[in-house]
């Protein structure tokens, strides 16, 4: 049996990402950008979030964290997805689940367009995902194929 040492691993593909992201620069291309929508105060997913915020960091992306309280309504939050999907210099957003109860979070997945759905959540990646084109896969499975393939 052979050991995967994951963090290894990720700080080599982030190592790689960086030097990307800074040939592309060099090159006069634009610095990516990705934006975490979090709501609320719950532990796990601030941890998941503060991580995400660092490894932009280390891949040399730009990050905007956008935070709402646990009361922010259903109409807010939608406003902020609609306002993200505009942005032309954000590539791509996660919003942190779970949701407040008030919140119906299969709608605000499917107000994400689909082309900044970096979580991959969106129907249509996972439907592009089943028949081989590219698009965003959800970091979990993607992560253990990554682990594998490295």
């Amino acid at each position: 049996m052979q050991l995967i040492d994951g963090k290894a691993t990720a700080a080599a593909i982030k190592a790689e990402i960086a030097e990307e992201v800074k040939r592309i620069m060099e090159a006069g291309g634009k610095q990516p950008h990705l934006a975490a929508v979090l709501v609320g105060h719950d532990g796990g997913s601030e941890t998941y979030v503060k991580n995400k915020v660092i490894a932009c960091e280390q891949c040399g992306f730009k990050s905007t964290l956008i935070r709402y309280e646990e009361d922010v309504t259903e109409d807010e939050l939608l406003a902020c997805v609609d306002r993200l999907n505009k942005d032309k210099d954000i590539d791509g957003f996660i919003v942190q689940l779970p949701l407040p109860k008030q919140i119906d979070e299969q709608k605000i997945i499917m107000a994400i367009d689909y082309r900044k759905d970096v979580d991959g959540f969106h129907p249509i990646n996972v439907g592009r995902m089943a028949i081989g084109l590219p698009c965003f896969i959800s970091a979990t499975p993607l992560g253990i194929l990554t682990l594998l393939q490295h």
